[in-house]
């Protein structure tokens, strides 16, 4: 007769794969008790631009492999369903229970949007993301759109667009006096403050519009994305910084009744895909947007960097229009507020504890 602890040798496999065959039917078990998600999602970016609409594609594809095919948020081009600058208005009416957009194009109804989509002499991407989840900025983006009834979640950043495509180089404000341009979000009202006719045209538009000379000058992106439009075909002037816009963002904005009615799990598991999809369009953008500054200087495009004193004088006229809007809308001046107070904080830090710029410059690299 074998011994106690020998037959419990022989039994322990037994035991594993009992226990390994209970784990894996809970495994399944959950798997089906999930619920599932059928989302049409429209997007107000083409989906292949570096960055900007890139993590929807990422968001797509993981939240499908993550939940076993329970979750499938289906992306559609601009204009497949509706026209880009309609999104909002379609999730908030629940004819869509997503929409993947810019939130800035919605400034017309919600001033301090472009707060939260992209400001002029804001905060770098770092700064941006800490106020965000820590200093207050989700909460009150939260608070805008519950009027609206739609949950909103920060879903991607690119850091700095370019200043824009002009004609000749920028030497002088001046010059923007009486041009017809393309510029989005609070620096537009600044180009309208120096005599510029400013219009707003959806990116897939744009290469036309300056083929034709239906605008003599335009931004729209970083250096990657702009690349893609093939602005560099026809004008050969690259303006920077992007005073105007320091980060980037956009928004999976989710109708509020589709996004209560969801289960805990599957709220959190879309929540950590598009803080997911953040960081990856992030780390995609900041790999090809120098790839690409370094192939249009190569043939030939002029990437001018404006002067001290062209910066001062728009941060000079920005801070004007800000505060005139601050003035009209109590939400933007809440929101201004909250983001000066956090880079007064961030800056100080910023300034002390990191290296100056010029330790980055590509000379200190070469051979």
């Amino acid at each position: 007769m074998p011994s106690s602890s020998s037959l419990a040798i022989r039994l322990r496999p037994l035991t594993l794969g009992v226990a390994a065959a209970a784990l894996l039917a809970g495994a399944a078990g959950t798997a089906q008790a999930q619920e599932q998600v059928r989302w049409q999602v429209p997007i107000a970016f083409p989906s292949h631009l570096v960055g900007l609409s890139t993590p929807v594609r990422f968001l797509s594809e993981q939240l499908e492999q993550a939940s076993g095919g329970n979750i499938n948020l289906r992306y559609y081009e601009p204009g497949e369903l509706i026209p880009p600058f309609e999104i909002l208005d379609a999730v908030s009416e629940g004819r869509y229970d997503a929409g993947f957009t810019w939130v800035g194009y919605d400034q017309g109804s919600i001033p301090s949007l472009p707060l939260f989509a992209g400001a002029p002499f804001g905060m770098e991407p770092p700064a941006y993301l800490a106020w965000h989840y820590f200093g207050g900025g989700k909460e009150l983006l939260e608070e805008i759109y519950a009027e609206y009834d739609v949950q909103p979640l920060l879903c991607s950043m690119i850091g700095p667009e370019a200043a824009g495509w002009f004609a000749e180089p920028l030497e002088s404000l001046d010059q923007v006096d009486g041009l017809r341009i393309r510029f989005a979000g609070i620096g537009g009202r600044v180009m309208e403050r120096l005599g510029a006719s400013v219009t707003m045209i959806p990116g897939g538009e744009l290469y036309q519009a300056m083929e034709r000379g239906t605008i003599d000058a335009t931004e729209f992106s970083a250096p990657a994305v702009d690349r893609i439009l093939g602005m560099q075909e026809i004008v050969q002037n690259y303006v920077m910084p992007g005073w105007h816009q320091t980060f980037t963002t956009a928004h999976l904005l989710v109708n509020k009744d589709s996004w209560e009615a969801l289960e805990p799990q599957t709220q959190a598991m879309i929540d950590m895909g598009c803080r997911a999809a953040t960081l990856y369009g992030y780390a995609e953008s900041e790999t090809e947007t120098p790839k690409a500054l370094r192939d249009f200087e190569a043939e030939g495009v002029n990437a001018q960097v404006l002067s001290d004193e062209i910066l001062g004088e728009l941060r000079r006229v920005t801070n004007e229009v800000q505060e005139e809007i601050a003035a009209e809308d109590e939400m933007f001046g809440r929101v201004l507020e909250s983001q000066r107070e956090f880079m007064k904080l961030h800056g100080n830090w910023h300034v002390k504890g990191h290296l100056p710029r010029s330790y980055y410059a590509p000379e200190n690299f070469e051979d």
